[in-house]
């Protein structure tokens, strides 16, 4: 599958619809076999600008929608230090699963408040400079603010409605996506 990257205004109304089209789209004619599909929520509550995944992954798990495997929500956020034993976790609990990577990224100003979709794995910890290992099948970023040399400070004073938004209209996206694709789901 080609590694495009696609764009999607958040204050958009029909932003949830357009992600979840494109997303399904993306499951539906993924190559690899897959069996289940984890929704891996990276970021901590304890920073605005970091919380789009553990909100997202709270959002989800309030749902009880079936086929949905949630990693990372505020109680249990996957971040830097618990990640390589979250993957750990997936990889025995759910071995041949699409992992969709789910996490908040900084930008282009004019960017702040949209969201990507890529088919590759996503490279977590790279705009505040943190090596950490790639993770997912499908990576979903928000991007909730711009890069800057000082963006662990960025982070910090990002705008939570802004957050909000973006988590709002990913999580119903996802939604959207499950809700329409061919392939049969097992937890």
């Amino acid at each position: 599958m080609h590694s495009k990257t696609y764009y999607f205004d958040s204050n958009d109304k029909h932003c949830p619809l357009l992600l979840g089209h494109k997303l399904a789209d993306i499951i539906n004619n993924h190559k690899a076999p897959f069996s289940q599909i984890v929704i891996l929520c990276i970021g901590s509550d304890r920073s605005t600008g970091d919380s789009l995944g553990p909100l997202i992954g709270y959002k989800l798990s309030k749902t009880n929608y079936p086929g949905l495997n949630i990693y990372g929500t505020l109680k249990n956020p996957v971040h830097a230090v618990n990640l390589s034993a979250v993957m750990d976790e997936i990889n025995t609990d759910h071995p041949d699963s699409l992992i969709i990577a789910i996490d908040a990224s900084v930008g282009n100003r004019s960017h702040i408040g949209y969201i990507t979709l890529s088919c590759r794995p996503l490279k977590p910890g790279l705009g505040v400079n943190k090596e950490l290992p790639s993770v997912g099948d499908i990576c979903i970023t928000g991007i909730v603010n711009f890069q800057s040399i000082l963006d662990n400070m960025i982070l910090q004073t990002t705008r939570l409605d802004t957050v909000m938004e973006l988590a709002d209209c990913i999580s119903s996206a996802i939604i959207k996506a499950f809700k329409t694709i061919d392939v049969p789901l097992y937890n």
